[in-house]
């Protein structure tokens, strides 16, 4: 089966939990026996070309343009992906099915599907609406949930990573629910194994002195991860556990209002915003913390938390969105009210004061990780969706036209 592959994120694109999400699940789907290619934008370097048994890496550089007209950013940028898939459908001649991720691939496998008459599969990773709470504030959040309904509506069938993005999907686009697959997300536990008997002494003191537990946060630093929540936490986490430090690694728009924040309430010397650091760093953090808190107020998954478990370190997470899916509650993490401080350092103190049950919950968690969350697993229910899809397209309209085609084109 060859499959076409849209994504706007690849590294070194990576942004969020899409870019990991593809980044994994195509050596995945190769492992299979699937042939991949990916189409995504080279926005921030990388070859042209990457190319290995099975799999082929297309970057294509978008066109020059004004970043903050965000929408025609996109809409140009998929002009120049669709111009490169034609000429992949040139070279190498039908795909079998097309697979976009998110709305910002969406132009480019609409057309594809349309033009090639070739079923298209979609990926839907979040939506603007649930960012919003509900809400969609302005034109531009307008135009991306007009985009993700589009593409929810020309999808053959729609893949989301958690119950909770389904009933998005089904909410907010009136996509039937026999149209939805339901497929988590992923992640491997073989990086942070090979830490496991690594002294990271030294490691841990750029962050925190010796006496000191970690309470650490790693994602994009923006409003709906809850960072706000977690420094209003503070005070109450540092009365009952005044020797906590908090790590905070990520970018985002709101870095700085935060960093001031902490300023403001008098607690610089309690934490450390490491700005970005490196997928290596990031590894060691999660193996030296002795307590990772994502207390997000919107969270389609949470792969965030995916990583903490296999890094075999206790949770602590909102009970929102696909977080509560990943999360069992006094079994692989705890889980407290979102958008409540006083919940959140509950979850935190109680992890740092009862080791015997964290550890506990830890090694829960880190066999849920290999059990229900590995790739493999991952890989073949999206071939299973795969299948189905090109069963019935055989039996569709465009399915018995392009088999009568094939069978023009022997007989000639």
């Amino acid at each position: 089966m060859r499959v076409l592959m849209l994504s706007w994120e690849y590294p070194p694109n990576n942004v969020g939990g899409m870019g990991k999400h593809v980044t994994d699940l195509v050596p995945a789907l190769v492992s299979e026996g699937i042939e991949v290619h990916l189409l995504t934008p080279r926005f921030k370097g990388g070859e042209v070309l990457e190319e290995s048994s099975k799999r082929y890496i297309y970057r294509v550089d978008p066109p020059v343009m004004d970043p903050g007209d965000f929408l025609s950013v996109a809409w140009q940028t998929n002009l120049k992906l669709q111009e490169a898939a034609y000429a992949l459908f040139d070279k190498h001649g039908a795909f079998d099915l097309v697979h976009a991720h998110d709305w910002l691939v969406a132009f480019t496998g609409v057309s594809l599907k349309h033009h090639y008459r070739v079923p298209l599969l979609a990926t839907i990773h979040a939506t603007e609406r649930g960012r919003g709470r509900g809400n969609l504030p302005g034109d531009l959040p307008r135009a991306i949930n007009n985009q993700e309904w589009w593409l929810a509506y020309e999808a053959w069938r729609v893949i989301c990573c958690s119950q909770y993005m389904s009933s998005e999907v089904r909410e907010y686009f009136e996509t039937p629910m026999d149209k939805i697959d339901i497929i988590p997300n992923g992640v491997g536990t073989a990086h942070f194994d090979i830490l496991q008997d690594v002294d990271l002494r030294d490691f841990r003191h750029n962050y925190a002195a010796p006496e000191e537990k970690i309470i650490f946060y790693v994602g994009r630093v923006v409003e709906e991860k809850g960072l706000r929540v977690l420094i209003d936490s503070a005070q109450t986490v540092l009365i009952g556990y005044p020797k906590a430090k908090f790590v905070i690694a990520g970018m985002g728009p709101q870095l700085q209002e935060y960093r001031n924040l902490v300023i403001a309430r008098g607690l610089s010397d309690r934490f450390y915003f490491t700005g970005f650091i490196s997928d290596e760093d990031r590894d060691r953090l999660y193996k030296v913390a002795d307590v990772a808190v994502f207390p997000s107020l919107y969270e389609p998954f949470g792969i965030v938390a995916l990583e903490a478990m296999a890094a075999k370190v206790p949770v602590v997470v909102a009970d929102t969105g696909g977080l509560s899916e990943v999360v069992t509650n006094h079994h692989t993490g705890l889980k407290v009210h979102p958008n409540n401080s006083n919940s959140l350092a509950w979850g935190i103190l109680h992890t740092l004061h009862n080791t015997a049950w964290s550890e506990a919950r830890v090694k829960n968690a880190y066999e849920t990780v290999v059990n229900d969350f590995n790739w493999r697993r991952i890989a073949n229910q999206t071939i299973e969706v795969y299948e189905q899809v090109l069963n019935e397209y055989k039996e569709s309209d465009w399915g018995r036209e392009k088999a009568a085609k094939q069978v023009q084109k022997l007989t000639l």
